[in-house]
């Protein structure tokens, strides 16, 4: 296709002029991805390759959506006399992530959550230079959502769909940090070890985030997730207690994924980890394997 429209080899050039110049490299000159390439002048300018742009609208596109169902599960709630209930609202938030996790997971991965992705980060699961673009992607997709339910429902002070603690900020910021290492554990057990059932990833890790909004979300709304709270925060010019949905999320994603490291030792059945010795014992077995 592309040496069709060329005439050529496959290149799409642009003199440089005022401006940016827009460079399409096909596979013939990159390997195994394409490239978009943004020139600002002769010497200087950066690159994309496509798989990962198409990532980042993929993690773009499902923050929206997820922000949009929860947080407007939420609006409707308070707009309309408690229609939808706290048992309302943890079930949408529970069936929206499980949809998109079944949605885009094999396309970005489905974090949906800087917490998320730095947790992988750390993990050496998820490379740490692609992390600002992700989170980014994220930050975007629930502020676009938040606007979106803003120019529906309006801008009343008392429809406000963001977090904020209805007790202390430590009470919330501890909450935060358990309901969160709850999230990514069961996350890194489902979605990263290739023993346990992956197609089942997506209903696990939505039933683990409608139980803990059903629990939680009387007390620190049940983020989980700083995206989800930037959102709201970002449109309604609302920061009060923004850190407590910033540190607590993602200390407890990072405490979470090393957690399930932990116990990610071994494929050994049960009965030979037992005859064979500690823990400690068995892990230095492994490696020394690697």
């Amino acid at each position: 296709m592309a040496d069709q429209i060329s005439g050529s080899n496959g290149n799409h050039h642009a003199e440089p002029m005022d401006g940016v110049v827009l460079h399409v490299k096909d596979s013939s000159e990159i390997q195994n991805s394409n490239e978009i390439c943004f020139q600002t002048d002769q010497d200087s300018g950066f690159c994309i390759s496509v798989p990962f742009l198409q990532k980042l609208i993929a993690e773009m596109f499902g923050t929206y959506f997820l922000i949009f169902a929860g947080c407007g599960s939420v609006v409707v709630n308070l707009s309309k006399d408690k229609v939808v209930t706290l048992p309302g609202i943890s079930i949408v938030w529970g069936l929206v992530v499980m949809v998109m996790v079944y949605s885009v997971g094999h396309i970005s991965g489905a974090h949906f959550n800087p917490a998320v992705t730095v947790a992988f980060a750390t993990c050496r699961r998820f490379p740490w230079k692609q992390v600002p673009a992700y989170i980014a992607a994220q930050v975007l997709g629930s502020t676009l959502a938040s606007g979106t339910l803003r120019l529906i429902f309006g801008g009343k002070h008392e429809l406000f769909s963001g977090t904020i603690p209805s007790g202390s900020d430590v009470q919330s910021l501890v909450l935060e940090f358990i309901i969160t290492f709850y999230l990514m554990f069961v996350i890194s057990g489902v979605a990263t070890d290739n023993r346990a059932i992956g197609e089942l990833a997506g209903l696990a890790v939505g039933s683990t985030v409608l139980l803990n909004v059903l629990f939680a979300g009387p007390i620190s709304g049940a983020s989980m997730n700083p995206a989800r709270t930037l959102g709201p925060a970002i449109i309604s010019n609302r920061y009060k207690s923004i850190w407590v949905y910033l540190v607590g999320p993602t200390a407890g994603a990072i405490a979470g994924a090393w957690a399930y490291n932990v116990i990610r030792f071994t494929n050994k059945p049960l009965r030979e980890i037992t005859r064979s010795g500690s823990f400690l014992k068995s892990l230095r077995k492994d490696s020394n394997r690697q």
